[in-house]
């Protein structure tokens, strides 16, 4: 009975030890760069929230959900932010947000992880590989990674807009996410 008090205990130890984990947006980031006839335009997005349950330790058994609110995204000038809510590009009357849910997580070194998911935009989800590096600073700890899309694949850029050789294919992005609670 005493022992399985003490398991129960501990069970409810890491369950709130995850549920404490929360992502501060004010000291993370998600950025982008597009070519835009061969000319690099930096981007961000301005708004996203996640659920983090994750334990250095035990990294196969953690879960990241990460969502993204499209029509933040500031890239260029005015008039090019407009054109990235329209329906050729983000669409974001239809689809608000893009997501990244975890399917698994291995530690590959220390400090560093290979999270695997599905990133969703425009209703159109991809697995995706992202090598990830955590470093932890007092109560903050700071995942840092990033990856290569096809703008293609999730159909951003349709119609005239599909031609690479004035947008580029290739959008880089990249992320640093702070969490507490690690």
């Amino acid at each position: 009975m005493k022992t399985l008090s003490i398991l129960a205990l501990a069970a409810l130890a890491c369950s709130v030890t995850h549920a404490q984990q929360k992502l501060v947006p004010a000291q993370s980031e998600i950025s982008f760069i597009v070519k835009q006839m061969g000319v690099p335009l930096d981007g961000k997005f301005g708004k996203f929230d996640g659920q983090i349950a994750f334990d250095p330790a035990k990294p196969e058994a953690g879960k990241i959900n990460l969502s993204i609110d499209l029509s933040t995204a500031v890239v260029g000038d005015a008039d090019t932010v407009k054109e990235l809510r329209k329906p050729e590009w983000f669409g974001i009357a239809k689809f608000p947000t893009a997501s990244f849910t975890s399917t698994s997580i291995k530690a590959v070194g220390a400090g560093k992880f290979d999270v695997a998911g599905n990133l969703s935009i425009k209703g159109i989800s991809k697995p995706l590989s992202i090598p990830v590096t955590l470093a932890k600073t007092g109560a903050v700890s700071v995942a840092q990674g990033g990856f290569t899309i096809k703008r293609g694949d999730f159909k951003i850029g349709e119609g005239d807009w599909a031609d690479t050789s004035i947008v580029a294919g290739d959008v880089q992005v990249k992320f640093k996410l702070a969490v507490t609670g690690l």
